[in-house]
């Protein structure tokens, strides 16, 4: 009785319409989790965001979740994850691919799920890392590792947003490195971040994780 009065008064709302939750959802509502545009890439071999790092690097396969425009619901999840403080949603959105992945051939022989590391600098001041959670989500529902302490960000670089597509590649050329390489050689890594739109900040990951000869392939939570 006492969390439905609360819930009356400050009412738990959808992270991506804005509307109240019923007493079993959490996060994202169950009409915009049927609803929010999502790509079906991960049953693609061939899709766009593959043909992105055509002659730029080898990647396995590559998917997004759901279709990024300004102004769609979509963004509204992207700014509550990465400007608002609500990592859970970053989960949330984990777990619901997590459980379509699994059901594809093109990433059912993945090992370890790597997301994407921030700077130290710009995790401390965020407080958390958004593709960490998503990370955190895939692992909770395709019943793989998590692994954090291989993959790092070793120079500070500015926002991506409004930079060329060259300029975005000359921005993370060489700002990634590996230790304890021994827990990543021969596997299939599945490498995570919140967006992809040009792929530089994903193309130099999978270069550097590469050099320990292994097959990566990339998943995000949605494209632009």
């Amino acid at each position: 009785m006492i969390n439905d009065f609360f819930n009356l008064i400050f009412p738990k709302l959808c992270y991506a319409c804005n509307g109240t939750l019923l007493k079993h959802e959490r996060e994202i509502c169950t009409p915009c989790q049927i609803h929010l545009p999502k790509t079906n890439f991960h049953l693609d071999v061939d899709n766009k965001l593959n043909k992105i790092f055509w002659g730029r690097v080898d990647v396995e396969s590559v998917a997004a979740f759901y279709y990024f425009n300004k102004g769609n619901k979509v963004q509204n999840l992207l700014h509550q994850l990465k400007y608002k403080g609500a990592k859970e949603v970053g989960e949330k959105i984990g777990i619901l691919y997590g459980f379509e992945l699994m059901n594809s051939s093109l990433f059912e022989k993945v090992d370890l799920i790597i997301p994407v590391p921030l700077h130290p600098k710009k995790h401390k001041k965020r407080g958390y890392n958004q593709s960490e959670w998503f990370a955190k989500g895939l692992v909770s529902s395709m019943q793989k590792e998590l692994c954090l302490d291989v993959l790092f960000r070793n120079q500070f670089s500015e926002t991506q947003t409004k930079k060329s597509r060259f300029n975005r590649w000359e921005n993370v050329a060489e700002i990634f490195e590996l230790r304890n390489q021994e827990k990543i050689r021969d596997k299939h890594i599945l490498l995570v971040d919140d967006v992809i739109t040009t792929g530089a900040t994903l193309e130099a990951c999978i270069k550097v994780l590469k050099s320990e000869q292994c097959a990566v392939s990339v998943v995000t939570i949605a494209c632009a």
